[in-house]
């Protein structure tokens, strides 16, 4: 592995976001005194917060899996993340409901699962799926200890037993065709596929490795922090706070300074120098690169495939939709196509498929008495889809109709009871930082994937690390809470 070459005293973070504050965790652990940098008010980067009317949302992920990640950090400076945050395990961990009326809860139970499904769509697909719950189990052993987490320099790196192994298990192939060969119902050949599209991916253009994700979502189970995720990388600012770590807040930086081949600090846009040995950047790789390093960007960072985008609406509102769950996904009649219209054609989806979030039904402070927050995300075409004019009216009348599909599918009335909605596009994510305005950074294709990922250690500028998303593993909460761990290691060794 390839590691921070000369002095790594002292370190400067550009931004608090999970994977930021990860890393500045485990080096505050290991002695290293560590200046983070964050140019909003409060941490958490894509994990922020909104407040309206008494209503809180979670501005960025909202599903929590493997906590223990996180709980890593916090014990490398000797702190418990249960301590701080009062985590709810998720019972169901989501429900589905289908075009035909039918509902099923998914259950981060195996055997409870099995009856569940057995239930609702009979003793043979429920053998199915304790077997595809087996294939998903041994692809995460296969593939976390090799391939996720670990710093990886090159293909050379992949060359284990492992790889065969993983390649012997159709690791390679691709995941709808995978899922397939357990279920032959429908309903749940979508309820264990759809997360690839959290891998930038369509399923059936997904591989198989990426069963992962739903072993994690599915199987590992979903978690909720009291107060919302944001929650969460408060708590980590707060312990990295009292273990030493200066963050300093509404602090934006302009530019990382170079001598000699070397970064030697940050300048700020008040015009403050902030000396440093190491720098470690939490920003989206192209715009780290554009906006912060004084080289241009590698031709493979400038090539990268970006994942779809999402419109979200946050919705506070009188209505109480008992039926739901916390985490509900509203799937449209078309499949196939809809990932095509999206992804391919990058147009809107016809028939969207949404993720409804109901966060005060597990915890009621997140809104006023008597009140509920919603969170509705819509997957749509990145920016690199010029013809869609987020900035003029399509926001409002794209917003308007996800309310209508919301009222088909959930209950008729519900938008007379919307007391404020926010809306979030692509034109937002962009303008917060995010590389081709989407929140999923670079896709999970096969060349973007591993070693082929952009590495967390600067290619010419041997003490520049990077750490998040785009970076490797990966997206989500859990891959970027060990991209922060990665990004250490490149500075401790």
């Amino acid at each position: 592995m390839r590691t921070v070459t000369g002095p790594t005293d002292h370190v400067v973070v550009v931004g608090a976001g999970v994977g930021g504050l990860t890393c500045a965790l485990y080096l505050a652990g290991a002695g290293r005194r560590v200046t983070v940098l964050e140019r909003e008010p409060v941490p958490g980067g894509r994990a922020g917060l909104l407040e309206r009317a008494g209503y809180r949302f979670d501005t960025g992920p909202t599903v929590l899996t493997m906590p223990e990640l996180i709980d890593r950090a916090f014990a490398a400076v000797g702190e418990r993340l249960a301590d701080r945050v009062e985590l709810v395990r998720l019972d169901p961990a989501y429900r589905a409901w289908f075009p035909d009326g039918s509902s099923l809860d998914v259950i981060a139970d195996p055997i409870r699962m099995a009856a569940e499904i057995s239930e609702a769509c009979g003793p043979r697909e429920a053998d199915g799926y304790l077997r595809f719950v087996e294939y998903t189990r041994r692809m995460w052993r296969l593939q976390r200890r090799d391939f996720i987490d670990r710093n990886l320099d090159g293909p050379r790196d992949l060359l284990t037993v492992n790889l065969l192994r993983l390649i012997a298990s159709g690791g390679l192939g691709r995941l709808q065709p995978r899922v397939d060969r357990y279920l032959r119902d429908p309903r749940t050949r979508r309820l264990f596929s759809f997360q690839a599209l959290y891998a930038g991916l369509a399923p059936h253009r997904a591989l198989a490795l990426y069963a992962v994700i739903a072993y994690l979502d599915t199987v590992a189970g979903v978690w909720f922090p009291h107060g919302g995720i944001h929650a969460v990388p408060r708590a980590m600012a707060d312990a990295a706070s009292e273990h030493g770590v200066d963050i300093r807040y509404r602090t934006t930086v302009e530019r990382v300074e170079v001598r000699h081949g070397r970064a030697i600090g940050v300048r700020t846009t008040d015009g403050e120098h902030v000396p440093a040995d190491v720098v470690v950047l939490n920003p989206d790789l192209p715009v780290a690169y554009g906006d912060l390093l004084p080289a241009p960007a590698p031709r493979r960072i400038r090539r990268l495939r970006y994942s779809p985008s999402c419109v979200v609406l946050h919705l506070g509102a009188r209505a109480d939709r008992r039926h739901l769950a916390h985490h509900n996904i509203l799937f449209g009649r078309t499949w196939r196509r809809s990932f095509d219209e999206v992804i391919t054609q990058r147009r809107l989806m016809s028939d969207p498929s949404l993720l409804l979030t109901n966060p005060s039904r597990t915890d009621p402070t997140l809104a006023p008495p008597g009140r509920h927050t919603y969170y509705l995300l819509a997957p749509v075409p990145n920016v690199e889809r010029r013809d869609l004019d987020w900035r003029g009216g399509l926001a409002t009348r794209y917003a308007d109709e996800l309310v209508d599909v919301l009222e088909r599918r959930s209950g008729a009335g519900f938008g007379a009871t919307v007391e404020t909605r926010d809306i979030v596009t692509p034109a937002d994510w962009l303008d917060a930082g995010m590389a081709a305005g989407t929140p999923f950074a670079a896709s999970h294709t096969l060349t973007q994937t591993g070693p082929m990922r952009p590495s967390t250690l600067h290619t010419g500028l041997s003490n520049v690390v990077f750490v998040g998303s785009g970076t490797q593993p990966g997206v989500g909460i859990p891959m970027v809470a060990i991209s922060g761990r990665l990004a250490a290691a490149r500075i401790t060794g």
